[in-house]
């Protein structure tokens, strides 16, 4: 777990949007790489005072931001108000990485890199869109499973139309021969506004049935687990030690500075802000446009427990008690021990192994009974 507050840039640039994405990207054919960095370091410095201390974690996510040259995200990690021991994570897709760019990120400060393989397979890979083939997948991956990190993670997408359990097999077959200490899952969903959204609506593509998603969500589980990868989130599964601690900042209420269009960002004093999506803008003004709020006790209760409820450590009832005011109802809890899906204590409220399929819909009858103290 880390500690004092988490620093995340979004750098929004893609070589191509791809069409499941719901995400603020952008696709120049050249980034101005030299004035985004001038304006998130500008961002960095403007925000400083919200945030006393140093950051325990770094994030630079997107977009891509190996689309970005070395130097600019060596500045970019240059410019953050790092604890000596910091967590520093960049996300790459493999069509950007060699064995020199591996070693050079690490001379920049990286102690983390998130690789976007998503699939090795060839028609899973072009129905989502992406830009690598499976041959330029595995030399990145050894690549990064050869550079001097600290800890490195794969990312991979089930619940896609036309994918197979043979697909997902295979994905995991190959993925687990460079022996990643993390890989995070994603189960596809359809998100507004997207590619994908307009083929659903128009009939040209249907989304895979509930059980199918489940039935892919179990094989999964049960081979990263058999590999020893332990499942410490829903969708995350790490080796011992390997955990990322940025995202555990997010699903356990830590502070976090949000940086670049699109970006959000959670105040120490609760007040949390989110950056417009609006890059051109951005980069015109030198800075972001942005909304801000005091969530009500109640929203942030609601907020800490449906993401804490997902991850191994659970919701802490105390936490929730004497930060937000709120309580779970003892009725509710015991019911949903009863069904098998939790356990709990006086303190915590933890998944149990049948329960963690079913997060959500935990995480919505908790919060249907949240009382107020």
């Amino acid at each position: 777990m880390t500690r004092g507050w988490g620093l995340y840039v979004h750098i929004p640039w893609c070589r191509a949007h791809c069409p499941y994405c719901g995400f603020h990207v952008v696709t120049d054919p050249v980034p101005p790489s030299q004035r985004f960095t001038d304006c998130a370091i500008q961002e960095i410095a403007s925000r400083r005072g919200d945030y006393p201390g140093l950051a325990s974690t770094l994030y630079l996510g997107g977009g891509t931001p190996s689309r970005l040259p070395l130097e600019a995200l060596g500045k970019l990690i240059d410019a953050a108000p790092l604890a000596h021991d910091a967590e520093v994570t960049l996300e790459a897709n493999p069509e950007d990485l060699d064995e020199h760019w591996c070693d050079a990120i690490v001379e920049r400060g990286a102690t983390r890199i998130s690789l976007g393989v998503q699939s090795l397979q060839t028609h899973v890979s072009r129905r989502l869109g992406r830009a690598h083939t499976s041959r330029v997948a595995r030399t990145a991956l050894a690549h990064v499973q050869q550079a001097p990190l600290a800890s490195w993670s794969v990312d991979l997408i089930f619940g896609v139309p036309g994918q197979s359990l043979e697909d997902l097999k295979r994905d995991l077959q190959d993925i687990l021969e460079f022996e990643p200490p993390h890989v995070s899952l994603y189960g596809l969903t359809i998100e507004p506004g997207t590619r994908f959204e307009q083929a659903v609506r128009r009939k040209r593509m249907t989304p895979i049935e509930d059980d199918v998603w489940r039935t892919q969500y179990d094989l999964l589980v049960a081979t990263l687990g058999e590999a020893g990868l332990e499942r410490y989130e829903v969708s995350n599964f790490a080796r011992p030690g390997h955990e990322s601690r940025h995202n555990q900042a997010y699903w356990q209420d830590v502070p976090y500075m949000g940086i670049g269009p699109s970006a959000h960002g959670l105040k120490p004093d609760g007040v949390r802000y989110l950056n417009q999506p609006d890059t051109p803008g951005y980069l015109t003004r030198g800075g972001p446009t942005e909304e801000t709020e005091r969530p009500s006790r109640w929203q942030a209760a609601v907020d800490y427990l449906a993401s804490a409820i997902r991850t191994r450590e659970g919701a802490d009832l105390v936490h929730l008690s004497q930060r937000h005011r709120h309580a779970c109802d003892p009725s509710t809890i015991l019911a949903l021990t009863e069904q098998g899906w939790v356990n709990h204590n006086a303190s915590r409220v933890r998944l149990t192994s049948e329960g963690f399929p079913m997060a959500d819909a935990i995480a919505a009858r908790l919060v249907d009974r949240l009382t107020p103290q």
